[in-house]
């Protein structure tokens, strides 16, 4: 498929209906031995799909499964390129957004690289989300920091695995501004940074990722690690989910769809990232997706 379908079938939902639009286009085109009263005549079929994907879009979005999960469910994929232009945009140290199914969270998280932090896109982060900012790492990694975790038992419902907190001892004040957290997931990222740097507890969530990634763990903690491994970066970024806007509660569909597009935020599912890696993978391991000059799908817009 050409970029231009992509971009229709994830606005849609549905191949079928884009195709069937497309038809109907074409259609208008052989009825017409004049070219130029034909062109007009397409180009006024385009015009009438585009006020269809403005209007029913999130809708159509939100009510078409792609596929089914493990345990029976749906999930509203995007497709692999979107999975693709998440990796580019982690690449450029932009914020993207992922979603879970709806029979597990059904919640979206914005996740960037923390080696690209910065103080707007930390505050960015607290502002439509509920401001707990987590870091997702390998076990390895957490083993280097000395990171243990923060309950002995975890009785979280998804298995969490969160470590104690913590904050940059240098380059910080209290930990808690937008600043002085991304000064400390900047230095997390860092892979010559030794334990030692750090305060406990602090103001910045460390999450400890399954080895298997999302194929062992369906989690946005697996997801960030693999989407950064993808992009080639350092394995370690930050995450945190995304509220709705009256703030009592957590954003789900169609309002993600909605976000996305006002922030023009690429966003893809962990369903896509799981099958991503399901027909990528290279023995068991994730092959990090070469840059490209121009992104494989736009972000939604």
């Amino acid at each position: 498929r050409s970029p231009s379908s992509r971009r229709i079938h994830m606005a849609t939902g549905s191949p079928d209906e884009a195709a069937a639009a497309l038809q109907r286009a074409i259609d208008a085109l052989r009825q017409h031995a004049d070219v130029k009263t034909a062109g007009r005549d397409l180009i006024s079929k385009y015009r009438e799909l585009g006020t269809l994907l403005k209007s029913e879009g999130a809708g159509k979005v939100a009510q078409n499964g792609h596929g089914a999960t493990e345990n029976g469910g749906t999930h509203k994929g995007f497709g692999q390129d979107s999975v693709i232009a998440a990796a580019e945009a982690l690449r450029r140290g932009d914020l993207i957004l992922v979603s879970d199914d709806e029979d597990r969270e059904n919640e979206g998280d914005l996740i960037m690289a923390s080696q690209f932090a910065t103080p707007e896109t930390i505050a960015f982060m607290v502002r439509f989300t509920s401001g707990l900012i987590c870091v997702s790492m390998p076990g390895e990694r957490m083993d280097e920091l000395e990171l243990p975790p923060m309950v002995v038992n975890n009785q979280d419902p998804k298995g969490t695995a969160f470590t104690v907190s913590v904050d940059a001892k240098v380059g910080t004040t209290t930990g808690i501004s937008a600043g002085d957290r991304a000064e400390t997931l900047r230095q997390l990222a860092d892979p010559t940074t030794k334990g030692e740097a750090f305060n406990r507890p602090g103001h910045i969530f460390p999450l400890r990722a399954r080895p298997g990634g999302v194929v062992e763990r369906q989690g946005h903690t697996e997801a960030t690690v693999d989407l950064l491994k993808l992009a080639g970066l350092e394995p370690c970024g930050a995450l945190c989910e995304v509220v709705s806007a009256d703030g009592l509660t957590m954003a789900r569909m169609p309002e993600l769809l909605e976000f996305a597009k006002e922030h023009s935020l690429v966003f893809t599912t962990i369903a896509d990232l799981v099958a991503y890696r399901k027909e990528h993978d290279q023995d068991g391991c994730i092959v990090p997706i070469k840059p490209s000059a121009e992104m494989a799908v736009t972000p939604l817009h």
